[in-house]
């Protein structure tokens, strides 16, 4: 899966702000954006929320949850060999049933890309062909608190080493203090380090750290800019920080993704990530997209969970639907 074009994401950037991407011309573009109903935002999540599938309907929702998991291990004690047990339960993420599927990517730091692709191996490649991309957070993560040099060696890094995916981190600080054209050149170049020689690119995640954006309006502001500049999806948390992936957030960037699609023809993808275990509230998410964007959206490219224990209690919930009782806590392995 490769990215959209550095250039063509700063053609349609100039074209919809008028001038050039700078700190005025963000700043007016922006905060002329309609402030969010907070209520109404919530009340709709707590609507979609509550929506119930049938039960012939849920087997086909839990195959589609795992085929949108980036499995992810993101801990200063991560080892070659705890990412080589994440990647067997990737590929083959319940050995005693052959039809479960596959997840979308692993997640993972940068140093740590060599192994996941070199225990990928034939099953390393793009999720929407059943393979399982590598994802790599990058930028300082999760901080983003570093210079630029370090950030596009880090992302250039993940890159060369295989990762399909880089998940970046923006500069709150820097978005908050209202420098939006920093946080837009930042993003547009770590966008140009994910090219290869060959022409290709890695797709761009741009994590917002919702969590500390506070507000709503923070939320839809920082998901447009990310947007103009060239992410391929726009994610909410890095998992470290607290309210990370709330319903009500992911329900705000979907429509701001459906209003980006509507206005360019693009589209773009959302990943809610930290929080979600269950799998009554995955599915609730499903339900979300697909009532907010569409159907069309509930594939890899487009939408994934960020999650470590997520599958767990999905691979639970489909062996119960197979033999009627939920297995022992050993039936999964321990994350």
């Amino acid at each position: 899966m490769s990215g959209t074009s550095l250039v063509t994401a700063r053609e349609r950037a100039l074209a919809v702000l008028g001038g050039e991407p700078d700190d005025a011309t963000l700043r007016r573009y922006l905060h002329g954006i309609a402030g969010v109903d907070a209520v109404g935002l919530e009340q709709r999540a707590a609507a979609l929320g509550t929506r119930s599938i049938k039960t012939s309907s849920k087997k086909w929702a839990l195959d589609k949850i795992i085929s949108l998991i980036d499995l992810t291990t993101l801990e200063g004690a991560d080892t070659p060999g705890k990412v080589r047990s994440l990647v067997a339960k990737a590929v083959n993420p319940d050995p005693a049933d052959a039809t479960t599927p596959r997840v979308a990517a692993v997640c993972v730091y940068g140093d740590m890309v060599p192994f996941a692709v070199d225990a990928l191996g034939g099953a390393h490649g793009d999720p929407d062909d059943g393979r399982i991309s590598v994802a790599a957070v990058a930028t300082a993560f999760p901080s983003g608190r570093a210079s630029l040099e370090i950030k596009l060696a880090d992302t250039v890094e993940a890159v060369a080493a295989g990762a399909d995916e880089i998940d970046m981190v923006i500069d709150r600080g820097a978005f908050l203090a209202g420098r939006y054209g920093l946080v837009f050149d930042q993003i547009a170049a770590v966008k140009e380090a994910c090219r290869r020689p060959d022409g290709t690119s890695a797709s761009l995640k741009v994590i917002l750290e919702t969590g500390e954006l506070v507000t709503y309006d923070n939320v839809r502001r920082a998901s447009w800019l990310s947007i103009l500049a060239g992410g391929d999806f726009i994610k909410t948390s890095t998992g470290k920080v607290q309210p990370a992936a709330t319903l009500p957030v992911t329900l705000l960037m979907l429509e701001v993704v459906r209003d980006w699609h509507l206005a360019t023809g693009q589209r773009i993808g959302v990943k809610p990530a930290g929080g979600i275990r269950a799998s009554k509230d995955a599915i609730k998410y499903l339900v979300t997209v697909a009532e907010t964007v569409g159907e069309e959206w509930l594939q890899p490219h487009l939408f994934r969970f960020g999650a470590s224990s997520l599958l767990n209690d999905v691979l639970l919930q489909r062996q119960k639907m197979t033999t009627g009782h939920y297995s022992g806590p050993d039936y999964v392995t321990i994350d």
